[in-house]
């Protein structure tokens, strides 16, 4: 299914007005089920609901892996995703929070908690990550739409688009997931602000650098501090800022000097 639908539409421009065919980003409700109950509801692009659903319960906690489902499965009018887990006793979270991600993104984490501090030895150029952005920049097909991709050295390893910034992470940690491409020690790259819930789903995954086209928040920043995570905002060609841990991130002289 395509990410978004090509409408009709008008420009104004130079005092005139224009018809013109433009890209529209997809967006729809989807239901998620758990054992046969509705555990939530998604505002999504939808595309890769298998992916957005494995990543979701991957982020909250809830599998720890692809051994922890029997059966998943996409309802034909891509608007509900039904997931069997192995354990019978599943019982749904009690408290959840509706978070900053555009569209109202959902955690049942406690995200002041939710994850163990990193260890990870992985270095990155400053070069490095503008390059890795510009790669990630040149994939999108739709305007309107968040982009997020796994990296390692100067590849783009997965590449997953949505509506929601939250849900592009699930998506890409879902991939991950049903591919089996590791995600531990690799760098996350975004297009949107990373926000907390955004920053926990990366720590989850064990991503220790975390970098974006534009902000963060000052949750996403402290809780970069509390699980040893790199965060870097506004890469750009020739320039960044690291908000957290500049340790990880080294120019390309500092890089060679400690190999000599």
């Amino acid at each position: 299914m395509e990410t978004g639908q090509i409408l009709d539409a008008l420009r104004f421009e130079a005092g005139r007005w224009q018809p013109l065919r433009s890209a529209v980003v997809g967006e729809a409700l989807v239901r998620l089920h758990v054992n046969g109950s509705e555990l939530v509801r998604l505002m999504c692009t939808p595309d890769h609901l298998d992916w957005l659903a494995l990543g979701f319960l991957y982020s909250v906690h809830i599998i720890a892996g692809l051994d922890d489902v029997r059966l998943l499965k996409v309802c034909p009018s891509a608007t509900c995703v039904d997931v069997w887990l192995r354990r019978g006793d599943f019982e749904p979270p009690g408290r959840w929070t509706i978070t900053s991600g555009c569209g109202g993104g959902i955690t049942f984490a406690d995200l002041s908690e939710a994850e163990q501090p990193l260890t990870s030895s992985v270095r990155v150029r400053a070069q490095q990550l503008s390059r890795l952005m510009l790669a990630l920049q040149d994939t999108q097909r739709t305007r309107g739409i968040h982009t997020v991709a796994l990296a390692e050295g100067d590849r783009l390893l997965a590449v997953v688009e949505d509506v929601g910034r939250h849900n592009a992470i699930d998506k890409l940690v879902g991939r991950c997931l049903a591919e089996g491409i590791a995600t531990a020690d690799r760098i996350l790259l975004s297009t949107g602000r990373i926000s907390s819930e955004m920053l926990q789903k990366a720590a989850r995954a064990g991503i220790p650098v975390v970098a974006s086209r534009t902000s963060p928040t000052t949750l996403s920043v402290a809780l970069a501090a509390a699980w040893n995570v790199t965060l870097v905002g506004y890469v750009r060609r020739d320039s960044l800022i690291v908000y957290h841990d500049q340790a990880r991130v080294v120019t390309e002289e500092a890089h060679f000097n400690a190999h000599l």
